[in-house]
């Protein structure tokens, strides 16, 4: 990668630290106790508002910073999760065509639009074509433009070739670097969390109550909501005997979903659930004061090495 995203000071700070290249921010308003760090770290700073680029954008080209503005296309792809739409009414994601001060203009390098999530060069080309006939005379002047992030690259189905076809287009069109953030892409279908069945109770249907929680350790399956895969399982009534999965925490609510199996569960049994390499870690909390799961590093020879284990002290210093 030619360097990292982040949404903050801290996240700015782990991509200079840890993975190097460019470290580029967005955040939809930004600290003044945290700006001055920020530039330490950042080398292209993008603003969510005319109100910010005209309170921090001197200072930040002062230092050297390429600095944008993030826009909002008002183009929306997304199908049923407005949690994850930033082009959702009311959004308070990127600058509309109608809060855009042209006076600010001279003052940026690019523009930046992020709208996508999970999704194909389909909803990209369609997303750009909405922000190329609201923004795209602002091009010609700049430096770059950032297609933001939510581009599943890697997907078997991905259509690169439609994805090629859009970069070129703004390349030779508007003389541009065209930036990407495909984080998503990078982590498709990677890590797992392995959980254990502690217990099985009956209401209505069998449910297994596990050692992982909904709520703790995959959030997003509240939050989107969100439905995790699980090796070997199926959907419900797919297969011959069906579970609800359940978490430990007193949430009526912690609940990971319902699955089918081939086989009945059995207290002890090991389940995996699969393609969790992005919003797990970066998610998880110790409410109801569950411990957070151990970060394993499996080698390309299998060998299982602990990378970190968790205690009671994580969940204490953090309420302290």
């Amino acid at each position: 990668m030619s360097g990292t995203t982040a949404s903050g000071l801290y996240e700015a700070r782990l991509g200079a630290e840890k993975f190097g290249g460019e470290t580029h921010v967005f955040s939809p308003a930004y600290r003044a106790d945290e700006f001055e760090e920020i530039l330490k770290y950042a080398d292209d700073i993008v603003f969510n508002s005319v109100n910010q680029v005209r309170k921090y954008g001197e200072r930040a080209k002062e230092c050297g910073k390429s600095i944008g503005l993030r826009v909002n296309p008002e183009c929306s792809t997304q199908e049923g999760h407005a949690i994850y739409d930033p082009c959702a009414v009311g959004s308070r994601l990127g600058c509309t065509l109608s809060q855009l001060d042209e006076s600010i203009i001279p003052m940026l390098d690019g523009l930046h639009f992020h709208t996508l999530c999970e999704q194909n060069s389909d909803d990209l080309e369609t997303t750009a074509k909405a922000f190329e006939d609201k923004f795209g005379k602002y091009l010609y002047n700049m430096k770059w433009v950032n297609f933001g992030g939510g581009h599943h690259i890697t997907r078997e189905d991905y259509d690169i070739e439609r994805l090629k076809r859009v970069i070129t287009h703004f390349r030779d069109k508007y003389n541009v670097r065209v930036y990407l953030e495909p984080g998503e892409a990078v982590v498709l279908n990677a890590g797992f969390l392995k959980t254990s069945v502690l217990e099985i109770v009956y209401n209505g249907m069998d449910i297994a109550i596990l050692d992982s929680s909904a709520a703790c350790h995959i959030p997003d399956v509240i939050e989107m909501p969100y439905r995790p895969p699980l090796a070997g399982s199926g959907k419900p009534d797919e297969k011959k005997y069906t579970y609800r999965l359940g978490g430990p925490t007193c949430l009526a609510g912690d609940v990971i979903g319902d699955y089918s199996f081939d086989k009945p569960l059995c207290e002890g049994d090991i389940l995996t659930f699969e393609d969790m390499a992005l919003y797990t870690m970066v998610k998880t909390n110790t409410f109801n004061g569950m411990k957070l799961p151990d970060i394993v590093y499996r080698n390309s020879d299998g060998e299982e090495i602990l990378v970190k284990s968790f205690g009671y002290e994580e969940f204490v210093n953090r309420l302290s």
